[in-house]
């Protein structure tokens, strides 16, 4: 006969951990972080298990909830669904269950007692809390379902992620619904989880705060967590900032006194970047060492909270008439050689170098990307495109979801292809990334030698940037520059460079400012001064 039960909380928990081995069974106020776990997750009296595995490296584990009285239940290793539904076989099919992991020690109760009010309440077959579309830091996780999802899950799973992760076949049959109850918190950027020994000092450092580690909300140290973080410093998530890595692996732009950061300084500027919103890093094989230095920076817990955006080879050792299986080596070997220096088995966005890859050598590049995308080599495609005829023509292209493109506030050069874009992006998945918001850092430059090997006369470009900095109430030329291209709606991103975390701190505050209003932007572009095609495009600078 199944036992009757309302609800029954299952932690997963294993001892060898690829990141950081044993980790549940360090301490955190003198408590293993396995025991911590499931006592707080049972101090409103909910029924607690902890799932591990039947092998001799989980032992121990299992010793010490054996000691503190808390129930487990032991099974395969590598299939951790049929785990689950091993643990729950003798439960009523509408029991309900909270998946827990015992490296995310936040959750408590109050916490489960919320989710199920509100699992019960909205009918929902699955639900989630965690990360930016809860509000709340990411390792305040918790899934809710029902005993009889999960055994339908094993039953019809057949897929590996499946087996790993107990939960993808029931999002995707009945779909994720996200607890947002604390949206306006805006703590998402922050993190809760313990997956590597730099977590574990964090969640260290909060637990100490307070004397009862078991009975103390999940809020008090949510809130508590802002304090012990050194990186987050804006009031909310940054939208649409791009992290540029180009000064990562040489010494890029015109306005460029710097040069390169120093390792260090990369780390740096990367962990704030992500802890602060930004989403995406863009980078290139052309970029020196970027590639290399990014892989080496997020080879930690950031390398989950990011996604790389890299460019194929210039592959200019390809002559125009070169055979078609000698492009393909090359094409292949620098998708590659971008895996290993990336740190990764899987590209998150690889660009084209150029539009013109595209077509040539009877479009064998773009095949042969096509068939490495389908290996599981590369997750998205995209193209850099230079021109409004690169754009257009690219767009037709459905197999490209991801553009990049040069656009800053006295580019009119892409009026007539906006249109497109927005049509483009209502029909099918497309990313669009802006990048020279500041022309290399020449719009915000007064140096008129600068203009000049950039092939413009700099005065009256100067003095109009600065009138509608001022008029439209802007911090700053940079401020006016970003905010003009971050209110456009068909833009997902702006890739911005930095060689500082005092420019880092500042680009981040300017991502925070108000948009243009809609007079203003019309305003710009009636009044903006003409350029030449010569100055928007850097190729075409003076030495």
């Amino acid at each position: 006969m199944p036992v009757s039960m309302s609800s029954i909380v299952i932690i997963q928990a294993r001892t060898n951990s690829t990141r950081l081995p044993g980790k549940v069974l360090l301490p955190i106020s003198s408590i293993p972080i396995v025991v911590l776990s499931a006592k707080r997750a049972a101090n409103t009296e909910k029924e607690v298990i902890v799932v591990t595995s039947n092998e001799e490296t989980d032992d121990a584990l299992c010793s010490e909830l054996k000691k503190n009285r808390i129930k487990y239940f032991r099974g395969d290793l590598n299939n951790v669904l049929k785990r689950f539904t091993s643990s729950l076989k003798d439960l009523d099919e509408d029991t309900i269950v909270f998946r827990l992991t015992a490296d995310n020690t936040f959750p408590d109760g109050s916490l489960l007692d919320e989710l199920e009010q509100e699992f019960i309440q909205h009918e929902v077959e699955y639900l989630i809390c965690n990360g930016v579309n809860s509000g709340l830091p990411y390792g305040v996780s918790v899934e809710v379902t029902r005993v009889k999802y999960i055994r339908e899950a094993e039953e019809k799973s057949e897929l590996e992620d499946d087996l790993e992760h107990v939960t993808p076949y029931i999002r995707r049959k009945y779909g994720e619904s996200y607890y947002k109850s604390y949206k306006n918190l805006n703590l998402g950027s922050y993190r809760a989880t313990i997956d590597t020994f730099e977590d574990y000092i964090t969640i260290q450092k909060v637990f100490k705060y307070f004397d009862n580690p078991i009975q103390v909300s999940w809020k008090e140290l949510s809130e508590k967590l802002k304090n012990v973080n050194d990186y987050r410093t804006s009031k909310t998530l940054v939208e649409k900032f791009v992290l540029g890595g180009a000064q990562f692996g040489l010494a890029y732009g015109i306005n460029n006194k710097i040069g390169r950061p120093k390792f260090k300084d990369v780390c740096k500027i990367v962990k704030k970047a992500i802890y602060n919103g930004v989403e995406y890093i863009d980078t290139a094989r052309e970029y020196g060492e970027s590639e290399l230095v990014l892989g080496k920076v997020l080879k930690t817990d950031l390398k989950s909270r990011s996604k790389v955006v890299t460019k194929l080879s210039a592959l200019n050792e390809c002559q125009q008439d070169e055979k078609q299986i000698v492009v393909e080596s090359f094409v292949k070997e620098s998708v590659f050689e971008s895996c290993v220096k990336l740190n990764t088995q899987t590209l998150d966005c690889l660009m084209l170098h150029r539009f013109d890859h595209l077509h040539q050598w009877s479009e064998i590049v773009l095949k042969t990307l096509v068939s490495l995308k389908g290996q599981g080599y590369i997750d998205k495609l995209g193209v850099s495109v230079q021109s409004p005829e690169e754009l257009t023509k690219t767009l037709d292209y459905c197999e490209i979801e991801f553009i990049q493109m040069p656009f800053n506030i006295l580019d009119n050069r892409w009026d007539a292809c906006i249109d497109k874009i927005i049509k483009t992006k209502k029909s099918r998945d497309l990313i669009v990334h802006t990048r020279s918001a500041l022309l290399q850092g020449l719009l915000v430059s007064k140096d008129k030698d600068l203009w000049k090997r950039a092939n413009e006369n700099s005065c009256d470009i100067i003095n109009w940037l600065e009138s509608r900095s001022i008029k439209y109430n802007r911090s700053s030329v940079v401020d006016l520059c970003l905010a003009y291209v971050r209110t456009q709606s068909w833009v997902d991103g702006v890739v911005v460079g930095m060689e500082t975390l005092d420019q880092l701190d500042q680009n981040l505050s300017i991502f925070g400012n108000s948009l243009m209003k809609d007079n203003e932007i019309k305003d710009v572009t009636l009044s903006r001064p003409k350029v030449s095609k010569n100055t928007l495009n850097p190729s075409n600078w003076r030495a």
